[in-house]
Parts: C-alpha cells; structure tokens; sequence
C-alpha cells in the first residue's frame, strides 16, 4: 500500500496514463501497488521465479542478468531510477527468464498482474504508454545483440553510456565494474576506453564515476567508432 509511501504515491501519480484511468482505478493503484526494499548486490528477483507484476525502480539501479551459463553471466541492461520494467514477463504466462540485481541500494515498485491486465484492457492511455515503452525496449535489444557480434569495445563502451539506454541522467552514477558488468568487458577495458573519452572531453570520471559531458561528441564518436 502506498498511503504510507510519499514518494512512491507521487511516482505513480505523475505517470502519463494515471489521469486517465477512472477514480475507482486510480485508488486501486494507490492500495496495490506495493513496494521491495534490497541492499546492493542481491538477487531481488530470481531468473525462474513466478512473475509478479510489472516493476519500476523508485530509486537505486537494477540490472537484468541473464542466468550463467558455462560459468559466466551476461547482463541485458541497466534500469536507473524512474524506469519501468519487465512489462514482457508480465504478458507471458511463464516464470521469469533473467535476474534482476541491485547495483545500489534499491527500492522497486510492483504493480500487481491483475491490476496490469485490468489496465492493459481498460485503459488506451496506457496502453499507448507500454507501446512505447516496448518499442525502446525493442530498440534497445537490437543494438546490444548487433553491438555484441558486430562492433569494437570502444563503440560498445560508448553505446552503453548513450541516451538509448540512459535517458533520464547524463551523471550514470556508475563504477566502471558495474559499466563492465552491463557491457560485458573487463573493468581494465572499460577503463582504458573510458580515459579515451575523458580525454576527448566526452565524458569527466569523479571517484570512479562517470558523467557525460558532450553528447552531440559523444554521438560522433559512435558514429566515427562504428564505422570501423
């Protein structure tokens, strides 16, 4: 219940589709849609777990893991704070296909499958809404899977700390362990590309994290990147 949650109540009042669905709806979001505390590091959602609903990050940084497989893990992307996720695993009948892991300490918001369904059949504002949100998505996981067969670690570094994957921050708020993880590099070549981009005054790194300085540079520098 979110009565008790300030923030979690404002979060969900200021989504673009919230005015739109009836008084009735509205006060049943604000009762159901509950929220999971987690420390940096855990697990808080399991790959093969039953899927609960779909999910926003209040505050803190999730990534979505893939399960290891011949000893390794692969991360599909980072969610920042304000981003809802795993609207996929919510059409689907079947138990979830990723983990979902705190960078940070994480506070996720869970709107129930029920509540999701109601919505989805009632509400052409959301609806409009998750189109969207998939259609990025879509686009998102289409450059990760051509970047990853195709493209050098210089552009894949780059790629990952563009607006198509960090719309809402141009200070990530990223060690380069955890851009490494996201990546799927080493943190010794995440490092090295990033002091390139430093250097070309793309990006400042303070204390281990990074913040974009020059998009309309850093856009050159994919394309210039992209084109070996």
């Amino acid at each position: 219940m979110l009565s008790s949650a300030p923030s979690a109540q404002r979060f969900i009042e200021a989504q673009s589709w919230f005015a739109g669905v009836p008084v009735a709806l509205q006060e049943r979001l604000r009762d159901e849609v509950s929220a999971q505390h987690a420390d940096k590091g855990t697990v808080m959602m399991p790959a093969g777990s039953a899927v609960q609903g779909w999910h926003a990050v209040l505050s803190g940084l999730v990534m979505l893991q893939s399960p290891a497989s011949q000893g390794r893990a692969s991360a599909f992307i980072g969610v920042p704070d304000g981003e809802w996720f795993g609207e996929g695993s919510a059409m689907k009948p079947e138990p979830r296909r990723y983990h979902v892991v705190a960078l940070r300490p994480t506070t996720l918001l869970c709107l129930p499958l029920p509540l999701f369904a109601t919505l989805r059949e009632t509400s052409l504002g959301f609806n409009q809404f998750l189109v969207q949100h998939l259609n990025m998505r879509l686009g998102q996981a289409m450059t990760i899977i051509e970047a990853g067969r195709t493209q050098s670690p210089e552009h894949r570094v780059a790629l990952y700390l563009s607006r198509l994957f960090w719309r809402s921050t141009r200070r990530l708020n990223l060690t380069q362990e955890e851009l490494g993880q996201l990546v799927g590099l080493s943190r010794q070549t995440v490092n090295k590309v990033l002091r390139v981009l430093e250097g070309r005054g793309i990006v400042s790194l303070d204390f281990g994290r990074v913040a974009i300085v020059d998009d309309e540079a850093l856009n050159a520098y994919l394309a210039a990147t992209a084109a070996r």
